[in-house]
């Protein structure tokens, strides 16, 4: 049984569903080590980046609100958390590195053609070296994972509580 239901399409407000960190405990501590694993050895302005683009492609208020406070701790500058919703827009604000690690995010998440671009994962591969890139790509596949319990379960941002 949830904790909570609504009516109609989602829109509007609502509040969370379900606590699935306390129904799931044990995937959720393999979750933690997940995220753990996988941001090992990259930048952590870098990795906070990744997950605040995912969560924003993903429509995940909950970890938008995480990763945003994360970002700001970890030394990230307010224009660059305001500019990453249009990042190819504002291309000057982010490093070859960055633009990259973006670009593959956003080719991850959408998966629009059923396939990440050649082109994208050639420019992640020029900038990352190959075990830094494997790292990469399980930070992008373990966000949109947290996203997704995240948006399914309609956790509250923290903000906002």
């Amino acid at each position: 049984m949830t904790t909570n239901t609504t009516t109609g399409d989602g829109a509007g407000t609502h509040g969370p569903r379900l606590n699935w960190s306390e129904h799931a405990p044990e995937v959720f501590k393999a979750m933690l080590r997940l995220e753990t694993a996988a941001k090992k050895g990259l930048d952590p302005a870098l990795v906070e980046l990744v997950k605040i683009r995912a969560s924003q492609l993903n429509h995940c208020a909950y970890c938008i609100d995480m990763h945003i406070t994360d970002a700001r701790k970890a030394g990230e500058t307010e224009q660059r958390i305001y500019f990453l919703n249009a990042w190819e827009e504002a291309a000057d604000a982010y490093s070859e590195k960055e633009r990259a690690a973006l670009a593959l995010t956003e080719a991850v998440t959408v998966l629009t053609d059923g396939f990440v671009p050649d082109a994208v994962y050639q420019q992640a591969a020029a900038q990352f070296e190959d075990a830094e890139l494997a790292q990469l790509i399980a930070l992008i596949t373990t966000i949109n994972a947290w996203n997704r319990f995240g948006v399914t379960c309609r956790l509250t941002p923290e903000s906002l509580k």
